[in-house]
């Protein structure tokens, strides 16, 4: 069993990021500046936004945090974002999920300006995905994919699983996997919870992708020996040795399949720190944009 370091894999990344923001600066160009809007007092949504401001301080961009009242209204909050679009300072920036149930997420992430939607969620970025025409990607199936080109994992050919079919994980990585790219080329199927053969499926398959949030779901016995698997799923489950009182666990039960996976990322420290280096990377990329 080989573990795909995401961590490791992020920093090398964001010191990639950080060189070119280095270059950009002596050649007297723009500072790449990403902004965040937060709805409410979401415990893990702002958590999340503090991991992506510090990261914009260790590679040199600006940073701001625009925070709402979960009693915003709708249109108050679209007046926000159109402030944001309007903004000429700001490069990129997300409106951080979940929102307020009341809140339409996807009517809220339709006001976010294409050419600073850095998440890659906007209907236009999100259909030139789909065609294979250069755009911001989604940032967990961009740090996927990096995953995969940097520990050199052969796709090609490949049949490839993906558990879960959200909008932000499961859809675009089958997409990205099936088309006719380098590290692509992947013969894809989406099981989702209507699939009613998913083990047979597991054990037909070079590469699972799962993004359930499941916990510990995946086990040794539903696994092709040599398989390389990438977790995304990440729930805090009860743990009483544990100082914490709990422990974060994954899709995959990693005990269990350690004798059977080739590659695998663990969690935590496998896909989330690659997802905020691809949110900068995007960023930066919008930065460029506009030089």
């Amino acid at each position: 069993m080989k573990i795909i370091d995401g961590k490791k894999v992020s920093i090398e990344v964001l010191d990639e990021i950080k060189s070119s923001v280095e270059n950009r600066a002596k050649n007297s160009l723009k500072i790449p500046h990403l902004a965040a809007i937060l709805v409410g007092d979401d415990g893990p949504s702002q958590t999340y936004v503090n991991s992506k401001i510090k990261a914009c301080d260790r590679v040199g961009f600006k940073s701001s945090l625009f925070k709402y009242n979960d009693s915003i209204s709708e249109q108050d909050l679209i007046s926000e974002i159109q402030k944001v679009n309007n903004n000429d300072d700001i490069d990129g920036f997300i409106v951080q999920l979940p929102l307020p149930k009341k809140i339409n997420q996807e009517k809220i992430l339709s006001q976010v300006d294409p050419h600073k939607d850095v998440d890659g969620f906007h209907p236009i970025n999100y259909g030139k995905m789909a065609l294979g025409l250069d755009t911001f990607l989604p940032a967990t199936p961009a740090g996927i994919i990096e995953l995969i080109k940097r520990s050199k994992i052969q796709t090609e050919g490949k049949k490839c699983l993906v558990i879960g079919r959200s909008q932000i994980v499961g859809r675009p990585i089958s997409i990205l996997l099936s088309q006719s790219k380098v590290f692509g080329n992947s013969t894809v199927t989406v099981a989702h919870s209507k699939t009613i053969n998913l083990k047979e499926l597991c054990i037909d398959s070079d590469l699972i992708i799962s993004a359930i949030g499941s916990p510990e779901f995946i086990k040794g016995n539903m696994i092709k020996k040599g398989s390389t698997i990438i977790d995304v799923g990440i729930t805090r489950v009860d743990d009483s040795s544990s100082n914490k009182g709990y422990r974060i666990v994954g899709d995959v039960d990693l005990n269990s399949v350690s004798d059977s996976v080739g590659y695998i990322t663990p969690v935590p420290g496998g896909v989330g720190p690659m997802t905020i280096a691809m949110l900068l990377q995007n960023t930066l990329k919008a930065c460029s944009l506009s030089d």
